[in-house]
Formats: C-alpha cells, structure tokens, sequence
C-alpha cells in the first residue's frame, strides 16, 4: 500500500490504459507493426507460445504492460526483468538467414515504439480525442518504463516514431504469418463471450491505425476497410469502457493502492485533479514529484 508506481495516476498511462477497447485495438496494432519486420516475426513465432497458445501469450505480454504502469515500482522492475531474461534466450535467422536476436537494440527500440503508437491512437480513435500536448506526454512518460527493458531509444512524439518507421520500412514485407495472426483475433477465441462481429471490427481496426505504408507493405486488401458500423460499434465501447469501473481491475486496484477512490479514473478530469491535489497535499511523500 502507498508504493508508487512509475507513472503517476495524473498520467495520460493511467488514462489510456485502464480502457480494454484501446489496449485490444492498439495491441494487435502493434504486433501487426512489429510483425512487419522478419526478425520480429520469427522470434515470437519461433521462440513463444503464439503459435499454439496465442491468446494466452498475448494476455501474458498485457499483464507485464499493466504492471509497468499501475504496480508499485519494486514490482514492475522484478516482472519487467523476467520478460528480459526470457528475451536474452531468443536467437535465431529469419528464413532468408538473417541473424537476430530479442536484445537487439533495434529490435528492442521499435516493439517498444510500437506499443505506445498502438495503445495511444487506439484511443484517440476509438475512446476520446487526445490533444496533441498530451500525446506527447504520453511519449515521454513511457521513457522510464522503456528503459528498464533495455530500450535505448524512445519516441517523444508521433513524428519521432514516424522517423522511426522510415527507418526500417524498407525491410516491411508480407508474409501468411500476418493473415494468420489476424484470422486468429477474428475467430474470437479472446473473449468467446463477444459477438464474433466485434472482433472482425477489432481487426479491422487495428488495421485502419496501421499508417499507409505500413498496410502497403504488409498487403492487408481492402477486404480489411474498416467500415461505419465497425467505427460507431467500437466507439460505443470504448466509451462505455472508459465510465464503468471493473473493481478487481489494475486501474481499480492501483488507485487504492495510492490512497485514491477505487474509481478515481472513471470520474471527470475536474474531480481527478481536486482528488490528486488532496491526496498531495496529504501525503507529499505519496505521488513523484512530476505529479505535482
């Protein structure tokens, strides 16, 4: 109780990420990025449990991004430290023989970019319009975060990681592992519960944050359009989403932790920064100084 996390609960981390439909879309959004690159490609598919357990690899990466975020410090560093341990065991070629490895800085550096343009255009698109000050923000916060998995270079704004895409778009190719990838998130075996539509309009939406030349490389046709049902349906959950607290969620969980109400993130802005201000006021010690 009372151990801060990284990232203080006045973040645009804490907002972004306490909504499930930005972290779906954004999350396929950024392996359909990092899948782009062969070496990428091979590495979780050679390397993880994706081929035969794709989901629960996916639900596993997204525990160790929310611990990273909402945990207390000491432990987002002992998770993020076992991901980095398993990752210093992935090595291999891609099948034209190139060789590679997890730890590779610029291996490192673009799945770490990729998550951060995944999850913040996600909502931008499909909860609420974030300013453009404050996607900035979200680029610089996620730094510290970013280099205790060995990233060396982090993205501060949007146009940064579009430098960085251009950088690498020249090895961008398609490839079936691609098609295969997105038939699994359509079948809906992550939440059998949901009307397979939705899930089709997931993919397609993780597709339409793809930039231009990313979807042209990868091949992704027409038949992947994201259409005006398939944007409204998505928009109506998100913003669902970002209202209704889940009590045993990390959001939930995380604001307790810090001496906040349990649905201190689902409250207006105005509310949010009258309780922080209590709570600083309270306990200076509680929250980093950037909270201020």
């Amino acid at each position: 109780m009372g151990e801060a996390a990284y990232l203080h609960p006045g973040s645009v981390h804490w907002r972004v990420y306490k909504n499930p439909i930005a972290l779906a879309v954004g999350g396929v959004a950024a392996v359909l990025l990092e899948f782009a690159d062969a070496r990428i490609r091979s590495g979780v598919w050679d390397h993880s449990t994706y081929k035969a357990d794709p989901i629960g690899r996916s639900k596993r990466t997204g525990v160790a991004a929310m611990v990273g975020v909402y945990g207390p410090q000491s432990a987002a560093r002992r998770v993020i430290q076992g991901v980095s341990n398993m990752h210093a065991r992935v090595k291999g070629a891609t099948p034209a023989g190139e060789a590679y490895k997890a730890l590779d800085a610029e291996l490192l550096d673009w799945v770490s970019a990729t998550a951060a343009y995944g999850f913040l255009n996600a909502y931008d698109q499909f909860v609420s319009p974030v300013s453009e000050a404050d996607k900035t923000r979200f680029y610089e916060e996620g730094g510290p975060i970013a280099r205790l998995y060995g990233v060396q270079y982090s993205p501060k704004s949007t146009a940064d990681f579009l430098g960085m895409m251009d950088k690498l778009a020249d090895r961008f190719e398609p490839h079936p592992i691609v098609e295969e990838f997105l038939a699994i998130i359509q079948s809906g075996q992550a939440a059998p519960g949901l009307p397979k539509f939705l899930h089709r309009a997931l993919a397609r939406a993780s597709v339409s944050l793809l930039p231009p030349i990313v979807r042209e490389k990868l091949a992704l046709g027409p038949e992947y359009d994201l259409t005006a049902a398939d944007r409204l349906t998505l928009k109506i959950a998100g913003k669902l989403a970002d209202r209704i607290p889940v009590r045993d969620s990390a959001p939930c969980q995380a604001s307790k932790r810090m001496g906040l109400p349990e649905d201190f993130l689902y409250r207006g802005r105005r509310t949010q920064d009258r309780l922080l201000a209590d709570l600083w006021a309270a306990e200076p010690v509680g929250l980093p100084e950037s909270a201020r």
